[in-house]
């Protein structure tokens, strides 16, 4: 057997570890007094658009079509919708000869790198950031470079990342709004480093790739999301409906490769390539069909923004060190010791379930994924209230 893969087996992500924790202590004491903050599962249903669809389709009589295999690289006409609303929405032009739909965003990510990145290529991460990045980077034959954000709110790091790129530069992933932060890269930071990047191409002599890995695009508190390919032509969208539409189980999503990269046609061949090397080929056909047609569409995300307002300003209130979220569903807030891992065990004694961030590259600090009822956030005010007591004495 293949012992990388074994050893990555029986070391399954943190995040899930603490999930199934929850699950046992949830069987054991009951739901109602495990506060967990682990998982990024959107709690909001999904567009009354979705469900109706799905029964249209459903009772549409044309059952054998409706789940039949589609072109591998999605049916057309999905893939004609999708483009059409690129270019509607961010005035970027893009046509079906641009979009794969793939199973979600991992799905995405995975033959994106895979495409571009050849063995000892190196790939940039900008820290913190969604832990399985690495896995997806190594199994692209790729090392990473791990660039840890500045100022409250970890910002790109100007100064390292121009050291820090060099002639195995193959890609750089941009997450925005991020996952842990909630923070928003700001248009001119995205021009700043498009700007660089276009340098060091040049200075080296070969493609380096933003990968934009955006699920949480569409849910933001007020602040503008750059799009990323109308800033910088050498640009892939890795894209998910999971969060945007509450659609995590369905595995849904895209890649959108700009006709604006360097031999787009070539690149788009390689991402075909890279996915019917991972059997990633023919997406949910029902779901493709779905999105044709609730694509662009949001789940009521304001009951995230009731949530993200409660949690941010009772745990500063109490005393706790946070960044505030401007986007997705997540709380970044800074541990009360040093070791995270200690302080997410000390804080299991008052059933907060928090995911210690070592693995997202920045250490010291929790992940709090509050998609979650908002009674849960409102109930777990007097735990986190008592942990800190703790600390402080």
């Amino acid at each position: 057997m293949n012992k990388k893969m074994m050893n990555l087996g029986k070391q399954p992500s943190v995040i899930r570890e603490i999930f199934e924790y929850s699950n046992k202590r949830k069987s054991e004491i009951g739901a109602d007094k495990v506060y967990d903050f682990s998982l990024g599962n959107p709690s909001i249903p999904a567009p009354a658009l979705v469900d109706d669809t799905i029964k249209e389709l459903a009772s549409s009589g044309d059952s054998v079509a409706l789940h039949g295999y589609t072109s591998a690289q999605g049916a057309m006409p999905v893939r004609t919708q999708i483009a059409k609303n690129i270019t509607k929405r961010f005035g970027v032009e893009a046509s079906a000869q641009n979009i794969y739909i793939t199973c979600g965003a991992a799905a995405s990510l995975t033959s994106t790198l895979k495409a571009v990145c050849n063995d000892g290529d190196e790939v940039i991460l900008l820290a913190p950031f969604f832990p399985e990045y690495s896995v997806f980077c190594e199994n692209a034959g790729a090392k990473t470079q791990v660039v840890l954000g500045v100022g409250d709110n970890f910002a790109p790091d100007f100064d390292t990342l121009s050291k820090v790129i060099n002639k195995n530069t193959a890609a750089i992933i941009v997450n925005s709004p991020n996952n842990p932060t909630g923070a928003i890269i700001p248009q001119s930071d995205i021009e700043k480093l498009a700007a660089l990047l276009k340098q060091k191409s040049e200075e080296f002599g070969r493609t380096i790739y933003i990968v934009a890995d955006e699920p949480y695009r569409e849910l933001t508190y007020g602040a503008d999301v750059p799009y990323i390919p109308s800033l910088y032509d050498n640009t892939i969208v890795c894209y998910s409906y999971s969060k945007s539409l509450s659609l995590p189980g369905e595995r849904i999503g895209y890649v959108f490769v700009s006709p604006r990269c360097e031999c787009s046609d070539d690149l788009f061949a390689a991402i075909c390539g890279a996915a019917r090397s991972m059997g990633y080929v023919c997406a949910p056909s029902l779901m493709q069909r779905v999105i044709a047609k609730c694509d662009g569409m949001t789940s009521d995300i304001s009951l995230y923004d009731k949530n993200r307002t409660l949690l941010y300003n009772s745990l500063t209130e109490i005393g706790y060190s946070a960044v505030k979220p401007e986007g997705a569903f997540y709380l970044f807030m800074k541990s009360l010791e040093e070791d995270a891992n200690a302080f997410c065990e000390r804080a299991k004694k008052y059933e907060l379930l928090l995911v210690p961030a070592d693995s997202f590259g920045a250490k010291g600090y929790v992940r709090i994924s509050y998609c979650v009822d908002y009674d849960t956030i409102k109930n777990s005010i007097p735990a986190f209230k008592a942990l800190f007591e703790e600390y402080k004495g």
